[in-house]
């Protein structure tokens, strides 16, 4: 009886759930400013797999992403890129974007100023939406734009209804110089796993008067998926798109959630494996009509990439195209303010390899660092690894695999959340 009043069961084997270096992406901030055609269909998953972390050749990119303790409802992204060497003959170029938030769970309904050295501009955006109707509007107006050669110059405005299921709206020039043109609609709708979309959009060198029985202007799309954007839920989807009737575009993406054994000195003793995060994108794009002006090079292309989130701290990343390949690797402290650093390799066939450099400043997102047990089926959000090892309590009620699988994410960190229902 002595004997167990001082005998302890042993802590449970846990598993490290990692936070997604970059999740939700920036791009998700503004997604109802842009019309549902442009982000179903994985192509909001591909930016981010084709894009992030990819810097350019012989460029050192800097960005600073920072929101004060004191009002969290605002937060400031400025950025700085140029070149590397003093006889490149290249400028530097500066962004910044202030943007404010009324709900800070909801970044749906917000208004953002933007200033650039690369065009003197000002440029003041602007959207509403309300879940309870699912109707949304929308502006972007360039307060300070010196050269105002075509009509969106003047601004542009935009409607839009938004449900699980269906997601139909359209843009258009509001002031008397362009007349209520429209510039852009989209219809697109989503039953279970399938998703079917057209969009309607003018070419901008087109003189031509607007006519909807151009189909040079309408581009379809149909999408085959399944999974949650949540990163803790394995993901894919295919697609097939029409584009104006001379292109067709097939791509595939797909995100992974896998775990391995790990042995860290630095983690506890009942810490047995970590979750990772493979992703994985291919496009292909190939001209179907009977244009052969533009040359045979240019009738075919494609593109695949991959990346692999080793832990918190570590994410490789590899491109692949027809003219160049690209590896990418980046470190990122999780303290407040996290740093990020990245370095990035690109192989020209005709420039040779070069180098690009990244260095990012953010205090935007809230890291959580989860524990879950081996066999995936619990996840308990109630420690956070801070710096230096302190540990905070973030509740008690666990959430059990199965819930995710139903779409269930009230117990999960926000960070952690799917981006929305809202198409």
């Amino acid at each position: 009886m002595g004997n167990s009043i001082f005998s302890k069961e042993p802590p449970p084997p846990m598993v490290l759930v990692p936070p997604i270096f970059d999740f939700p992406p920036i791009a998700a901030r503004t997604r109802m400013m842009v019309p549902a055609y442009e982000l179903l269909f994985g192509k909001l998953a591909l930016q981010t797999l084709f894009e992030d972390y990819f810097e350019k050749a012989s460029h050192l990119n800097t960005r600073i992403l920072l929101k004060p303790l004191e009002d969290p409802h605002v937060d400031l992204i400025a950025t700085v890129t140029g070149p590397l060497g003093k006889n490149s003959g290249r400028t530097i170029e500066g962004n910044a974007l202030f943007r404010w938030q009324r709900n800070l769970d909801d970044p749906n309904t917000f208004m953002d100023l933007s200033v650039s050295t690369n065009e003197t501009m000002l440029r003041l955006r602007s959207c509403s939406y309300y879940p309870k109707y699912r109707f949304g509007a929308f502006g972007i107006f360039p307060l300070l734009n010196l050269k105002r050669e075509l009509p969106e110059d003047y601004g542009v405005m935009g409607l839009r209804y938004g449900s699980e299921k269906l997601s139909i709206g359209s843009t258009f020039m509001p002031f008397p110089l362009s007349r209520g043109t429209p510039t852009s609609a989209w219809l697109v709708g989503r039953a279970g796993r399938l998703s079917v979309g057209v969009q309607f959009k003018p070419l901008r060198e087109s003189k031509k008067p607007m006519c909807f029985k151009d189909l040079n202007n309408w581009s379809c799309a149909i999408g085959y998926g399944a999974g949650s954007s949540s990163p803790l839920c394995p993901s894919y989807n295919f697609s097939l798109e029409l584009v104006r009737s001379s292109k067709l575009i097939a791509s595939f993406y797909q995100h992974i959630v896998v775990q391995r054994k790990v042995k860290n000195p630095f983690e506890e003793s009942q810490v047995v494996g970590i979750t990772n995060y493979i992703d994985f994108g291919f496009e292909l794009m190939t001209r179907i009509n009977q244009d052969k002006s533009s040359g045979g090079a240019d009738n075919s292309s494609f593109q695949l990439a991959a990346s692999w989130q080793a832990n918190k701290n570590f994410l490789v990343k590899g491109k692949l195209g027809p003219f160049c390949s690209s590896v990418a690797l980046a470190f990122k402290s999780w303290w407040r303010p996290s740093f990020t650093f990245s370095i990035t390799a690109i192989n020209d066939r005709l420039r040779g390899t070069s180098f690009g450099f990244g260095l990012s400043v953010e205090d935007l997102r809230e890291p959580s660092y989860q524990r879950a047990d081996p066999n995936y089926v619990m996840l308990t959000p109630n420690k956070e690894h801070l710096a230096e090892g302190i540990l905070k309590d973030l509740g008690k009620r666990p959430l059990y695999q199965s819930n995710i699988d139903s779409g269930n994410y009230d117990n999960l960190p926000k960070e952690l959340k799917p981006l929305g229902k809202v198409i």
